[in-house]
């Protein structure tokens, strides 16, 4: 019988993504003490935009946003929002994307694996995610707990489980 293997991606849902900034455009939209505050949130490329005339209302759209992530299972650690930063009457903050594992991450989690998971437990790095393989299926049951028990800073996902 050959090796059971899974790979650790970060990937994210993008339909659960833009659901998230839609409902928060909606919330913005609608609720009181963003009402004449130019509030706002946008797609802008790849990266999300918000706006509003204060720095504090543009955090509290982002909030709002975060909230919204976190109900549809959407990890922070998978968004980079930059400080807010005035341009002309209003302030705007980009939320960038996080996707892919980088290479220092992956460095990190293959020590993890190594010095902390079962013997016999092989992790290869391939592009941006990692391939983890094993002789028995328990082993790598055992290592999705103990990444899932890591803080680390990149949202995780576990697939092609075989």
């Amino acid at each position: 019988m050959g090796d059971s293997s899974f790979d650790i991606v970060s990937k994210l849902d993008r339909q659960e993504v833009d659901n998230a900034l839609n409902q928060a455009a909606k919330e913005v939209a609608n609720r009181f003490d963003f009402r004449n505050v130019d509030a706002g949130i946008k797609w802008s490329g790849e990266a999300i935009e918000v706006q509003a005339n204060t720095e504090e209302r543009a955090n509290a759209v982002l909030d709002v946003l975060k909230d919204k992530l976190v109900k549809r299972s959407i990890s922070l650690k998978a968004i980079d929002p930059s400080e807010p930063k005035l341009s002309g009457k209003v302030y705007k903050l980009t939320v960038a994307l996080k996707e892919g594992i980088a290479q220092e991450d992956a460095k990190k989690i293959g020590k993890i694996i190594r010095d902390e998971g079962p013997k016999g437990i092989k992790a290869q790095i391939q592009g941006d995610e990692l391939r983890v393989s094993s002789k028995k299926k328990d082993d790598l049951q055992d290592v999705i707990s103990l990444l899932k028990g890591k803080d680390l800073d990149v949202a995780l996902q576990f697939v092609n489980y075989r």
